[in-house]
């Protein structure tokens, strides 16, 4: 999961966000240039300016969700407190386009909430106890975490913010995915010159890592290369898999799916590398797992499917 491989890095090479993220751009706006606009030629259908206004939102979502991982934030705190975008769309999408939910969802969202407050919450009685015995420090480490939490929070909203504008434009314009992929992508390339020099410094930091052997090509590269390549690559075919669901299945199942690849994701996460993860952190998890299949309704499609299944014996 391409989750667990920006752990790895993170481990390694702490503040390493900035050349992950490049490369992941880097690699989708390449691909997308040769296949999605056939080397420049086909116009956008949606106006550049308005992939302009999303790229400076996806840009800062990037970026802060990186530098959230500096501050004291632990990956699985990370990505539990990124499954409340649920909450954060909703928010918004009640405050700016007025719309209105059935009690069914509310207690979802409600569960969401409860479930990112509880593993935010041990997480920080974690983070004050890891902490040295001087005062002072322990102090400075849960400031620095607490700046982390807000980054996190800002990162929630400006996403669902972003999602908002997306719905808006598609409605106007019509469903271009692949189309708005590529512009996400492409157009922030050269905000990352502002990042050049720690990107810089990391690639030479990578470049210094273990020699590594690559299974079946049999080509020798350092290991922090061939992790960011298989990064690149998980990370493509989770976003191209997103893709794909979207034009073939309905909402509901996308939003269940990419629900379980977070869900797997975390737990793996957890397994791997060994992160303290408490009774608590379980239920947190639980409420979060189980508000989110509450909000896709996933058993209103169960009920048919399954009752269908009972019948079937009979008839034969």
């Amino acid at each position: 999961s391409d989750a667990c491989v920006t752990s790895l890095f993170c481990r390694q090479f702490p503040g390493c966000g900035n050349i992950v993220t490049f490369s992941q751009f880097l690699f989708i706006a390449v691909e997308g240039f040769i296949f999605e606009t056939n080397f420049g030629r086909k116009k956008p259908a949606i106006p550049l300016r308005y992939y302009f206004t999303m790229v400076a939102m996806f840009f800062t979502v990037s970026v802060v969700n990186n530098y959230a991982l500096n501050l004291n934030i632990a990956m699985p705190l990370h990505m539990i407190f990124r499954s409340g975008s649920l909450i954060a769309s909703m928010a918004l999408g009640i405050i700016i386009l007025k719309k209105r939910y059935s009690i069914s969802k509310y207690t979802s969202i409600a569960l969401v909430s409860v479930g990112i407050f509880t593993c935010t919450f041990m997480s920080a009685k974690q983070v004050a106890s890891d902490s040295s015995l001087n005062e002072e420090d322990g102090l400075q480490v849960f400031l620095w975490w607490l700046l982390g939490i807000a980054a996190l929070t800002f990162a929630l909203l400006m996403s669902a913010r972003m999602g908002i504008f997306q719905e808006t434009l598609y409605k106007q314009f019509g469903k271009h995915s692949k189309e708005a992929l590529f512009y996400n992508h492409a157009l922030p390339l050269p905000g990352f010159l502002l990042l050049a020099p720690n990107i810089y410094h990391h690639a030479v930091l990578f470049s210094q890592s273990e020699p590594f052997q690559v299974p079946v090509i049999g080509l020798t590269l350092p290991i922090m290369w061939f992790y960011l390549l298989m990064n690149v690559i998980t990370q493509y075919v989770c976003i191209r898999g997103v893709f794909i669901l979207t034009t073939e299945c309905t909402s509901l199942t996308v939003t269940l799916v990419v629900t379980l690849r977070k869900f797997v994701s975390l737990i793996f996460s957890i397994l791997y590398f060994h992160n303290p993860f408490t009774a608590w952190h379980w239920l947190g998890t639980a409420f979060v797992f189980v508000g989110t299949l509450m909000y896709t309704e996933v058993w209103n499609s169960l009920g048919p499917f399954l009752a269908r299944w009972r019948k079937r014996p009979k008839e034969e």
